[in-house]
C-alpha cells in the first residue's frame, strides 16, 4: 500500500504541474482523449458515445505489466488533453512516459475509490503484499470505472455532461445485466469444482464476485513479469492434485510452454485463450471478453 501511495504522489506531482488544473477546452472544441489499455478504451467510448472519440495507447494483445512505450506513444500522450488510466499500479511505465511527453493533462483514474485486494507474494522472504490492479475482471466493479470516466469527461467538456451521464447510465445497466449473466453461467459449475489456477494473480476479483477459489498461479504475484521458482511450481502441482482443480487457465498471447508442462504433470486440462488485459479478435469489446472468459471457464470446470 505504501508503494502504491508513493506512485500516486509522483503521478500527481507530474501531472498537475504545480497543482494547477488542466485548462477546459473552449466550447465546441474537440477534446482529445487517450485511454491506456484497449479494454479501457471500449469502456470509455461507451461513456463518450458519439460526442468524443477515445483513442488508445497500447495495441491489442499488449501486456501492461511489461509494456515499453514507443516514440509514437509519447506523441499521442503529448497531444492528449485527457488521459484515462486503470490506476492501482497497473501502468508501471506511465510516470516516465508522462515525463517525456510533457504538457498538462487531465488524468482520469478509472479505478479510483475501489479497495484493492492484497495479494501475498508467494514464498517471499519478506512476506510483502501487493495490491491487485485487475478490478475490471469483475464487471460489477467496472460500474465505478464508468462513474469516474463520466465525471472526468464532464469536467473536461462541461457542455457534454448530460450526454456522458445518459451514456453512463445505459452502459452501467448493461454491466449489471452482464453481472447477472455471469452469475447464472457459473451456477452450472458444481461448487466443489469452482477452482481456478491461472498464469498470474489476475482473477481474484472475478473469483470473489462469483464464488471461485483461486488455488494458485504459475507466476507469483499480480504482475506477469515475476518468475516462479522450481519449488513454487512443484508446490502448485501438489495443490492442483490435492484440490482436484480440473484446469489451468492461461491468458491469450502468453507463452504456453510452462503451462503445458504443469498441466501435463498435474494431469489437468489447459485452457489457453482467456482475455485478461485486452479484448480479442472474437471478443472485441469489454463485455465480449468477459462473456468469452466465462464461457471458457464454465466449459472447463462444469
Amino acid at each position: 500500500m505504501r508503494q502504491r501511495a508513493i506512485t500516486y504522489l509522483v503521478l500527481t506531482l507530474l501531472l498537475c504541474s504545480s497543482c494547477q488544473p488542466a485548462a477546459t477546452p473552449p466550447a465546441g472544441a474537440t477534446v482529445r482523449v487517450v485511454a491506456i489499455e484497449p479494454f479501457l478504451q471500449d469502456i470509455a467510448q461507451n461513456v463518450a458515445g458519439e460526442r468524443l472519440t477515445v483513442d488508445v495507447l497500447m495495441p491489442p494483445g499488449a501486456d501492461p505489466h511489461s509494456y515499453e512505450p514507443a516514440p509514437r506513444d509519447v506523441a499521442k500522450i503529448a497531444d492528449a488533453q485527457v488521459v484515462i488510466i486503470n490506476g492501482a499500479g497497473l501502468e508501471m511505465f506511465l510516470e516516465r512516459l508522462i515525463t517525456t511527453a510533457g504538457g498538462q493533462h487531465r488524468v482520469i483514474d478509472a479505478s479510483a475509490g475501489l479497495q484493492s485486494r492484497e495479494v501475498d507474494e508467494h514464498e517471499s522472504e519478506t512476506h510483502e503484499h501487493e495490491s491487485d490492479p485487475h478490478f475490471w475482471l469483475d464487471p460489477n466493479l467496472v460500474i465505478t470505472y464508468v462513474e469516474n470516466i463520466r465525471d472526468g469527461l464532464s469536467e473536461a467538456d462541461p457542455d457534454g455532461a448530460a450526454t456522458y451521464a445518459a451514456n453512463a447510465t445505459t452502459y452501467a445497466a448493461q454491466l449489471q445485466e452482464l453481472d447477472r449473466w455471469v452469475a447464472a453461467q457459473v451456477e452450472q459449475i458444481p461448487p466443489e469444482r469452482r477452482l481456478l489456477v491461472t498464469d498470474h494473480e489476475s482473477f481474484g476479483y472475478y473469483a470473489d464476485r462469483y464464488g471461485f477459489r483461486v488455488i494458485g498461479t504459475l507466476i507469483p504475484g499480480v504482475s506477469s513479469m515475476a518468475s516462479p521458482s522450481a519449488q513454487q511450481l512443484a508446490q502448485l502441482v501438489d495443490q492442483i492434485r490435492a484440490t482436484g482443480a480440473p484446469a489451468i487457465f492461461l491468458a491469450s498471447g502468453t507463452n504456453p510452454q510452462l503451462a503445458q508442462q504443469m498441466a501435463q504433470e498435474a494431469g489437468v486440462r489447459l485452457v489457453t485463450d482467456l482475455y485478461t488485459h485486452t479484448p480479442g479478435p472474437d471478443a472485441p469489446t469489454y463485455i465480449g471478453m468477459i462473456r468469452h472468459n466465462t464461457l471458457q471457464i464454465v466449459e472447463a470446470l462444469k
